[in-house]
């Protein structure tokens, strides 16, 4: 998640721009509901509940009728144009605001509410659909991720201003101000973002019914889009039953002021901030599927041990009470860890839809997000309507039955998508097992079939490779310790490749072979030690012929690779053998340098030179003296 990105203006003006609309979105309408709550209620006789429902209505309404338009907008006109002339209507909606706020004209600031819900469903898909025409692959996560968090902080900012501005002694301009402001100050920097032109021309027609239908329509057949745009949904399920009941939780369970609820609600916005950053430094510029069911078992983990919080005191508390109990941090604490699952859970799902979409459908994804996310908002009113108002249940259940669907959602995930867990599980033990180094990542290409040959030091080499490739690997280990009874299982899961020697077994090297040629012809990433065996004496031995023969057959790119570090480790045979006594080196320094591809017909010589000289180069940054190649 680099700081870089902030000061470019392919994505700072973007990034301010779609913060100070979510801000200025929530601060509207939380102004509008503390006005209405606070004084509309009392002294025009409304019915609150009615009021608050209307207001939700009124703002996920937009969501179900003006989505599909926006996606056929995004896609069929220059992104930029879009944004800009979107932020022109909400300078007129709020114009429109300030004026219903300084003449105390409630009922317009209510169909005001409906044109902002209007706007932030057209902006919803051009929001995520322009980052991949400014951003490259290795910046979107990193891009996403700060998208997140300034969303979220620009709510909890949003919602902790509008307490302010409507407690302040002048009347309705205080809060107009603001509004007004802010919506100038956002149109201003839009128009420093960058033109972002569309792939093909379209035709635009607002069909709301049939053009929603099929927006549909079309992500559900890109199932694998479609399955992240349910787990974006479940997301927002899960957010809205939070957020939602956070209100009462603090009247009931803190015993706490109206105040204290910003409390809870910063510490969840925290979290996501938070989660969206370890999400971007953890992926390092690659779509880590593996994140996903592990911000969901996170989400899980952290809502159990909240549903079990018993309320901190039999009679209500002042802020400064609060703020001096070690159980209300621990609360908070617990909401943080909620918001930091989620942001682990959100920003890959939100990649895989912008890097797996066509250019000309991108926008059409998103769309079809924002309505299932409409869908699933209102599923969770409903399902907290139900659980609270028909069965009667306690806001701790709820909280626990919230906890027990993210860890249904984890386990889901993780076992239809076990590779991309294992990947990130073991990237994580070699970052805590070794200081690693690496360099050269983006050398292997963002797509298609490739090669990756490298030196072999020690057992660990596989996973080192592994954990830190930026695309997942195929790789190919003798037979006899693929069929080991206790790693076998393992072995199949990470997709290994067993090879025979072709004296032992012919026909086995050549079942190998052909499982080379259905990876690489499926546009993977296969990695193979061509020395054949570990090294031992720590030095780069011949390669074998059967790099020649994989490459003759599937002529494909080729990135050489070396490790530097682990000769001498526990798990090489320097000293004779491997995993004798106990390992001796702890957060050893490990290099690893991915060179440049090289082309097919380069040969295993011409390879194995540009080997040994990555693993020189790596031998210095390791602090271990260079060893020289054998003639």
């Amino acid at each position: 998640m680099s700081a870089d990105m902030m000061i470019h203006r392919r994505f700072a003006p973007f990034f301010w721009t779609q913060a100070l609309g979510a801000f200025n979105d929530n601060l509207f309408k939380n102004v509008l509901l503390l006005l209405v709550t606070f004084v509309a209620v009392p002294e025009r006789g409304w019915d609150a509940g009615t009021v608050n429902n209307l207001a939700a209505g009124l703002f996920i309404l937009p969501f179900l009728l003006f989505s599909a338009l926006g996606g056929t907008l995004a896609d069929a006109l220059d992104k930029r144009q879009l944004i800009v002339g979107l932020k022109w209507l909400e300078l007129m909606t709020m114009t429109g605001a300030a004026w219903a706020l300084l003449t105390d004209s409630y009922a317009a600031l209510l169909g005001l509410l409906f044109m902002m819900g209007v706007q932030s469903a057209l902006f919803g898909p051009v929001k995520y659909a322009i980052l991949p025409q400014h951003l490259g692959r290795h910046e979107l996560v990193g891009g996403n991720a700060w998208v997140e968090m300034g969303t979220f902080l620009a709510i909890l900012f949003g919602t902790l201003a509008s307490a302010f501005v409507i407690s302040g002694d002048g009347g309705g301009w205080l809060p107009a101000l603001c509004l007004w402001s802010v919506a100038l100050v956002g149109v201003m920097i839009s128009h420093a973002i960058p033109s972002a032109p569309p792939a093909q021309k379209q035709s635009i027609v607002w069909r709301p019914i049939r053009e929603s239908v099929s927006v549909m329509r079309d992500a559900w057949h890109a199932r694998g889009i479609f399955q992240a745009l349910v787990g974006i949904s479940l997301f927002w399920f899960l957010g809205t039953c939070y957020l939602t009941q956070l209100p009462q939780w603090t009247k009931d369970v803190v015993m706490g002021p109206e105040k204290a609820f910003s409390f809870l609600l910063g510490a969840f916005a925290v979290g996501i901030g938070l989660g969206s950053f370890v999400c971007a430094r953890l992926s390092a510029g690659r779509l880590e599927i593996g994140l996903v069911p592990l911000g969901a078992g996170i989400i899980a983990l952290g809502g159990g041990w909240f549903a079990l919080t018993e309320p901190l005191a039999s009679a209500p508390l002042s802020l400064e009470a609060l703020l001096g109990m070690g159980a209300f941090w621990l609360m908070l604490f617990k909401l943080m860890m909620i918001g930091l699952g989620g942001g682990l859970y959100i920003v890959p799902l939100y990649t895989l839809i912008q890097l797996r979409s066509p250019d000309d459908q991108r926008a059409r994804m998103i769309a079809a997000n924002n309505l299932l996310n409409a869908l699933f908002m209102i599923a969770a009113a409903v399902f907290g309507l139900v659980m609270l108002g028909v069965f009667q249940a306690s806001l701790n259940l709820l909280f626990g039955l919230l906890s027990l669907l993210s860890l249904m959602i984890a386990v889901s995930v993780a076992t239809r998508h076990p590779r991309p867990l294992m990947r990130i599980v073991i990237f994580l033990m070699i970052h805590i097992w070794y200081r690693l180094r690496l360099t050269g990542r983006r050398n292997i290409p963002a797509t298609g079939p490739a090669l990756i040959v490298c030196n072999h030091v020690s057992f660990m080499d596989a996973l080192v490779l592994g954990g830190a490739s930026s695309r997942p690997l195929r790789f190919l280990m003798d037979k006899p310790i693929y069929e080991s009874p206790w790693l076998n299982w393992f072995f199949r899961m990470a997709g290994a490749i067993p090879v025979e020697s072709e004296r032992s077994d012919p026909k086995g090297m050549r079942r190998a072979l052909d499982q080379v040629s259905e990876a690489l012809a499926n546009g993977e990433v296969v990695m193979l030690f061509p020395e054949g065996r570990l090294t031992r004496d720590g030095q780069v031995h011949e390669f074998r012929r059967g790099i020649d023969l994989i490459l003759r057959r599937d002529p494909v790119p080729v990135v050489p690779a070396s490790l530097s570090g682990l000769w001498g480790s526990w798990t090489s045979r320097q000293g004779g053998g491997p995993f004798k006594g106990f390992p001796r080196r702890v957060r050893a320094k490990v290099c690893l340098h991915f060179g440049e591809a090289m082309a097919p017909d380069a040969g295993r010589e011409a390879l194995r030179d540009r080997v040994v000289a990555l693993k020189e180069e790596g031998d210095l940054n390791a602090s271990t003296p260079p060893l020289r190649p054998p003639h």
